[in-house]
C-alpha cells in the first residue's frame, strides 16, 4: 500500500485536478502529490506561557516531515489558560476547550484526508484533547509536548503558579506582607513552559509516554532547552515511518497501556484531571475502561516521586533524575508494567526500557528507592457513598489525616466560598461544600484551585475538608473531594445538603457519606427543584446539552 493511501483521494487522478491547483498554491510541485499528507496540530499561542514556545517546535516539525519525505499541512487549535482564567467565569470554558481542541483536529485530518498528524501542545487540555482526536480517526500520530517551565526562584525557593495562589491566602491570613506577594507574583514563572510541578499538563505529557504516544524522555524536558527542539524533529521522522508502518493510535491505545499510564501516573503523584482525561481517551479509543479500574491500580503501585504539589521537587527535576523512563523500568522490574505494549517507535516497553537502569540514581532524590516509596499506595483514591454513588476522585497525598467528619459549610458557586475564606469565616473541622460547579450545572467543571490554595496558604489544609462537584488543578493537594457524581444539576444528592449538616470524608475506608437519614433525604429530595441552565446560547449551553457525567470522563459524544 502507498504511504499516501488517505490522501490519494484528493490528489490522484483528473477529477481531482481542482485539489491539486489549490495544494500548488500551498507548495505543493509535481513530485509531491504521491508523498504522504501530515498535519502539523500547532497549539502555538500567547494567551499562556504554557504555550508560547509552540510555533517553533512547529516549524521544526514542519521542516522535519519534509525532509523524511512527507508534505506538511499546519494548523492552529486553540487553548485557554487555566492559570489566569481560575477563579473566573473563564475558567467555565477549561474542560469545554478539551471537546473543542479535539473537534478542531478532528476536522482538519479529516476534511483534508491526512495521512498521519502531529500534534504539539502545551497546557493542560491539549494534550487530552488531541488524544480524544487521534483515538477517534485512527490516523498514524504522535504527541509532542511543548515542555515544562523552569522553577521561578525567591528567598532560595523553587516557584511555580500554585506558590502564587497559595501566597494570596498566606496574604489574606496576613502571613507575608504586599510586597512579599508582589515578589512571589514577579518570580513565579520565569519563561515558557507548562507549570512546572507534577500538575495536570506534565501529568499528562508522561502518561502519554507511558503509553507510547510520545517519544522516551520528551515528557519532562524544558521548553525553553535546546533538546525539547531536537525531539520535535525527531518525533515527525519517527511518525513518518509508522506511517509507512501504518502504526495506528489503537495499536497503541489499548487496555494494556492504559494501564501502563495509570501506573505512571499513580507513581509520579499527578493530578486529578488524568482520570477524567483517560476515561475520555479509553471511550474514543474504543477501549473498556471504568472509574473503578483506577482503584485497582491505586491499591497495587507506591507514589515513587517526591514532585510538587505535595512535595519538593518539579518536573525539570524529575528529568535530570531520569525522567519517565526510570519510573517506568522500576514499576516493569516489579511487575506493575506491561512489556509488550507497542510504541509509536515501533519497539515494545520492554525494548524502550532495555538499558534503563532498575533502580534509581543514588546522588538524587526526586525517584525514591522501591524499599523507601513517598506512599505505600497510589494518591487517587476513588471514593463512593451516597454522597456520590457514581464515584468521586480524592488526592490523598501529602494529608496528615485521611479522614474527617465535621459540619457542612454550602456553597452555590465557586466565588462565594472564595469570599467566605478569605474573610476568615471557615474554621478547622469545617468541610466545605461548593456544588453546581459539575460538567452540566457549572456548566464546564471549574477547577478549584483558587479556595484550595487559600486553604493552603491560611494553614487549613490538614483541618479543612472540602467536596465538590467541579474539578481540582494539578496543583491542588489536601482534604479534598471533587468530581462529585451524580452532580447537583441533575439531583444528585449533593444538591440536598443543608449548612451544619454532618459529612464524613474517609479515604481509607473510601467513603464520601453525607450523615443524614434516608427518609431526611427524601423529603429534601421531594421539595429539591431542579434550576434553570445557566446559559441559553453559545458553547457553554452545547457543552451542557451534551455532557456525560464527571464518572463517564465528561464525554460529549
Amino acid at each position: 500500500m502507498p504511504d499516501n493511501r488517505r490522501s490519494q483521494v484528493i490528489t490522484q487522478g483528473h477529477q481531482h485536478a481542482p485539489s491539486r491547483a489549490m495544494l500548488r498554491a500551498v507548495g505543493f510541485g509535481d513530485g509531491d502529490f504521491n508523498k504522504p499528507i501530515v498535519g502539523v496540530a500547532n497549539g502555538y499561542s500567547t494567551i499562556t506561557p504554557c504555550n508560547k514556545g509552540l510555533n517553533e517546535l512547529s516549524l521544526k516539525a514542519e521542516s522535519a516531515l519534509r525532509q523524511a519525505g512527507a508534505m506538511p499541512q499546519m494548523f492552529g487549535t486553540i487553548t485557554v489558560s487555566d492559570g489566569i482564567s481560575m477563579g473566573t467565569e473563564g475558567m467555565k470554558y477549561s474542560l469545554v476547550s478539551r471537546e473543542v481542541i479535539a473537534d478542531s483536529v478532528e476536522t482538519c485530518v479529516q476534511s483534508g484526508s491526512m495521512d498521519g498528524v502531529i500534534a504539539i501542545g502545551g497546557c493542560d487540555k491539549n494534550m487530552p484533547g488531541a488524544m480524544i482526536a487521534i483515538a477517534r480517526m485512527n490516523v498514524p500520530a504522535i504527541f509532542v509536548y511543548g515542555g515544562t517551565i523552569k522553577p521561578g526562584h525567591y528567598k532560595n525557593q523553587d516557584l511555580t503558579v500554585v506558590s502564587v495562589f497559595e501566597a494570596v491566602g498566606q496574604h489574606s491570613a496576613h502571613k507575608i506582607d504586599d510586597e512579599e506577594l508582589l515578589q512571589i507574583e514577579q518570580h513565579a514563572c520565569p519563561g515558557a513552559g507548562s507549570c512546572g510541578g507534577m500538575y495536570t499538563a506534565n501529568t499528562m505529557s508522561s502518561a502519554f509516554e507511558a503509553m507510547g504516544m510520545s517519544l522516551p524522555y520528551s515528557s519532562t524536558m524544558s521548553a525553553e532547552d535546546n533538546e525539547k527542539l531536537l525531539s520535535a524533529g525527531q518525533s515527525a521522522e519517527v511518525l513518518v515511518n509508522a506511517i509507512k508502518k501504518q502504526i495506528l493510535p489503537r495499536d497503541i491505545i489499548t487496555r494494556k497501556s492504559i494501564e501502563n499510564a495509570i501506573a505512571v501516573i499513580m507513581a509520579v503523584g499527578g493530578s486529578t484531571n488524568a482520570i477524567l482525561h483517560f476515561l475520555a481517551i479509553a471511550h474514543a479509543a474504543g477501549v473498556e475502561w471504568t472509574i473503578e479500574d483506577f482503584e485497582e491500580i491505586r491499591g497495587k503501585v507506591p507514589v515513587l516521586c517526591d514532585l510538587k504539589p505535595s512535595g519538593r521537587y518539579v518536573a525539570a527535576d524529575l528529568h535530570r533524575a531520569g525522567g519517565i523512563p526510570q519510573v517506568m523500568k522500576m514499576l516493569l522490574t516489579h511487575g506493575l508494567l506491561h512489556a509488550d505494549c507497542i510504541t509509536i517507535n515501533g519497539q515494545t516497553i520492554a525494548e524502550v526500557l532495555k538499558d534503563v537502569p532498575d533502580v534509581p540514581r543514588a546522588d538524587q532524590d526526586v525517584i525514591r528507592p522501591w524499599n523507601n516509596p513517598m506512599y505505600a499506595q497510589g494518591h487517587l483514591a476513588i471514593l463512593k457513598g451516597n454522597l456520590s454513588t457514581e464515584g468521586c476522585v480524592a488526592k490523598i497525598s501529602g494529608i496528615k489525616n485521611p479522614k474527617i467528619t465535621g459540619p457542612a459549610r454550602v456553597f452555590e458557586s465557586e466565588e462565594t466560598c472564595m469570599a467566605a475564606i478569605l474573610a476568615r469565616k471557615i474554621q478547622p473541622g469545617d468541610v466545605v461544600v461548593i456544588r453546581y460547579e459539575g460538567p452540566k450545572g457549572g456548566p464546564g467543571m471549574r477547577e478549584m484551585l483558587s479556595p484550595t490554595s487559600a486553604l493552603i496558604g491560611e494553614g487549613l489544609g490538614d483541618s479543612v475538608g472540602l467536596i465538590t462537584d467541579g474539578r481540582f488543578s494539578g496543583g491542588t493537594y489536601g482534604m479534598v473531594v471533587g468530581h462529585v457524581a451524580p452532580e447537583a444539576f441533575v439531583g444528585g444528592n449533593i444538591a440536598l445538603v443543608q449548612e451544619g449538616d454532618s459529612i464524613t470524608i474517609d479515604a481509607e475506608q473510601r467513603l464520601l457519606q453525607l450523615n443524614v437519614s434516608d427518609a431526611e433525604l427524601a423529603k429534601r429530595r421531594a421539595a429539591w427543584q431542579p434550576p434553570q441552565p445557566r446559559y441559553s446560547k453559545g458553547v457553554l449551553a452545547k457543552y451542557a446539552k451534551l455532557v456525560s457525567s464527571a464518572s463517564q470522563g465528561a464525554i460529549t459524544d
